[in-house]
């Protein structure tokens, strides 16, 4: 099974964001770099406590741009 976990900008509040609704996972960073460092450790340790198994290549990041079309 792939989990996809979804990476975008919330201009708002200025931070990046990354949601994942089959491990389940939510979290936030000022940086994008941060952001996929904090997914590379939260979703093993995630998936480990809903008891889940990661097969390796698994995870999948798609980042996502939504703007507002005046």
């Amino acid at each position: 099974m792939e989990h996809l976990v979804i990476i975008g900008w919330d201009s708002e509040g200025s931070v990046w964001y990354a949601v994942c609704d089959s491990i389940p996972l939510a979290l936030e960073s000022e940086s994008l770099d941060k952001l996929i460092l904090k997914v590379k450790v939260a979703a093993p340790e995630m998936l480990a406590l809903n008891n889940i198994a990661l097969p390796e290549d698994s995870l999948c990041l798609k980042f996502e741009l939504r703007e507002k079309i005046a």
